[in-house]
């Protein structure tokens, strides 16, 4: 193998990388992304980035002179268009080819859209360098921003905006926030840490207009509500980066799809990050996860799967987020849970674990982080879920 091409400009890709050099590889290495900029750090862009705005220089991942270092061939601002399996051909976008003998696929997730409610294109979004520079550039104090969905990313610019000083409402059309991911009594802690911190939320309200006038913003809601706008963001979620893949053969299904050594269903092709879909072995399930280090890490693992290694990617899934005076982590999997059990909780913290089958899948600890460190081990472990309610 003396030619590999890495397609995305994330975090899992400088991590494959990263791993190739370091275990031995020594060919010909190129990275491939859409934007224009180097590989930065996305987390920041809902929350610190956010409010003191966005500069490129902070959120690098890795120093400029780090790719000539590596040896790595940038191909930045161009996104892959179509993928020749045959050929082992990568498209990109304006006609150009570029010769492969193996693939990363690292191209992650772009953010769902308001469709034909947002005709004029005003609805901001929050994914890239540039959303994040638009949108902060809105963000002014005594302004209303109206949030579209209350998951972690909406949540998250709900509050880095209102302790900017503006007048803030997040518009979910569940009855309460995060419900589909840790269910209503964890949810609605964070429905009332946000109410105690100023944000209006309107609930199990479903969103039915979206009206610019010279004014504003004028957004209607399915019971008749009407909310006058400043500025309003999307937070509904994203959908994996793979439309460029339509063809290819590689097969697609919420995410490439690939089996626990991150392996496509193509040779020579492996993918990592929040656009990979692969079966964990500890959880006995196939899933995509959409965090920070499971992209770092799946990047290492699936580069050492290109170069001939089998071992599965077995890394338990943990995220944080910032919310206020928050710190909210979570490790393992919420999904499926026929157990949820909040063992803590207060204005300002609560622990949540989450089972299934009798064992212990999953916890939270907001602003509880030695906690944390506790559960991690009963998931790897298996603890049953007897075993953890009895520990206290």
């Amino acid at each position: 193998m003396n030619r590999i091409v890495v397609v995305g400009a994330s975090l899992a890709a400088v991590h494959a990388v990263e791993a190739l050099r370091t275990h031995g590889y020594e060919g010909e290495i190129t990275l491939v992304g859409a934007e224009p900029h180097l590989p930065y750090d996305r987390p920041p862009l809902s929350k610190e980035a956010l409010r003191s705005g966005p500069e490129l220089d902070g959120l690098l991942l890795r120093e400029p002179g780090w790719y000539g270092d590596q040896g790595v061939e940038l191909r930045l601002g161009r996104a892959a268009a179509g993928l020749d399996v045959r050929q082992r051909q990568l498209l990109l976008e304006g006609g150009r080819e570029l010769a492969y003998d193996g693939l990363v696929i690292a191209t992650g997730c772009t953010p769902r859209s308001l469709g034909d409610l947002d005709e004029t294109g005003s609805v901001h979004v929050v994914r890239s360098l540039a959303d994040a520079a638009a949108l902060h550039a809105e963000l002014v104090p005594g302004r209303h921003l109206v949030v579209v969905g209350a998951g972690f990313i909406g949540l998250e610019v709900a509050a880095t905006a209102r302790r900017m000083g503006l007048d803030v409402s997040v518009v979910e059309t569940a009855p309460v926030p995060l419900t589909r991911v840790l269910g209503d009594r964890v949810g609605g802690w964070f429905r009332d840490h946000h109410k105690a911190n100023g944000v209006d939320l309107y609930l199990g309200s479903a969103l039915d207009q979206i009206e610019v006038t010279k004014g504003g913003t004028k957004i209607r809601l399915g019971d008749g509500t009407t909310l006058a706008a400043d500025v309003v963001v999307a937070g509904i979620g994203v959908a994996p980066a793979t439309g460029w893949l339509d063809g290819s053969g590689v097969e697609v299904s919420d995410g490439v799809v690939c089996d626990q050594s991150l392996r496509t269903s193509v040779p020579g092709v492996v993918a990592a990050g929040d656009v990979a879909r692969w079966h964990h072995p500890l959880f006995d399930e196939t899933m995509r996860v959409e965090q920070w280090r499971n992209a770092a890490e799946q990047g290492g693992r699936a580069a050492l799967s290109l170069l001939g290694e089998t071992e599965a990617f077995a890394a338990l899934p943990y995220f944080w987020s910032d919310q206020f005076d928050a710190t909210a982590r979570f490790v393992g999997v919420a999904s499926g849970a026929r157990q949820i059990e909040v063992r803590q909780t207060g204005d300002h913290s609560m622990v949540a674990l989450f089972g299934r089958d009798d064992v212990i899948r999953g916890a939270l600890c907001v602003n509880a982080p030695r906690l944390l460190v506790r559960y991690q081990k009963a998931i790897l472990d298996q603890v049953s879920w007897g075993d953890v309610a009895e520990s206290g």
